[in-house]
């Protein structure tokens, strides 16, 4: 039987030759929970079709039994897109949503509230606006990655 991380690597392999095909769908992440429960994150530069997660779901479905990657092919597949309640979780997704209002928690605790500016392989860049009026001020941060404990897109109504 292999471990959790190699199945990860399996399950990643057989769907990224799904993905390939299509450049405007990416994975986001592959967690397997107790029982061979697979849970697949999917998105797309413009979000993606529920028929697109659908037909993806098929044939991952039918790869993962025909190359026997569970024994008794004892396993069950959720494929789905990230909700905005989903914190971003790889770089694809913070470029998709350059522009947008995030709020940022640190490690330590903090908050940052903003506008993601940009983003690189080692940090983001977010506008802060303070104030109102005479008052306002609007600061840039430039934020590491790693002392981010979640980044969230912020719906203003």
């Amino acid at each position: 039987m292999m471990n959790t991380d190699s199945l990860i690597k399996s399950v990643e392999s057989h769907l990224n030759s799904l993905l390939e095909k299509e450049v405007e769908f990416f994975l986001v992440e592959i967690t397997i929970q107790t029982g061979n429960a697979i849970r697949i994150l999917v998105d797309g530069d413009q979000g993606i079709p529920i028929g697109q997660l659908t037909g993806y779901h098929r044939a991952l479905y039918k790869l993962l039994e025909e190359n026997a990657v569970f024994p008794n092919n004892d396993f069950s597949l959720e494929f789905s897109s990230p909700g905005l309640d989903e914190p971003l979780k790889i770089k694809r997704q913070f470029e998709k949503n350059l522009n947008r209002a995030v709020e940022i928690v640190l490690k330590d605790g903090k908050k940052v509230d903003g506008i993601l500016l940009a983003i690189n392989e080692t940090e983001l860049r977010i506008e802060e606006t303070k104030g109102q009026g005479k008052k306002k001020e609007v600061i840039q941060h430039t934020i590491s990655l790693p002392s981010i404990k979640t980044t969230k897109v912020q719906i203003k109504f």
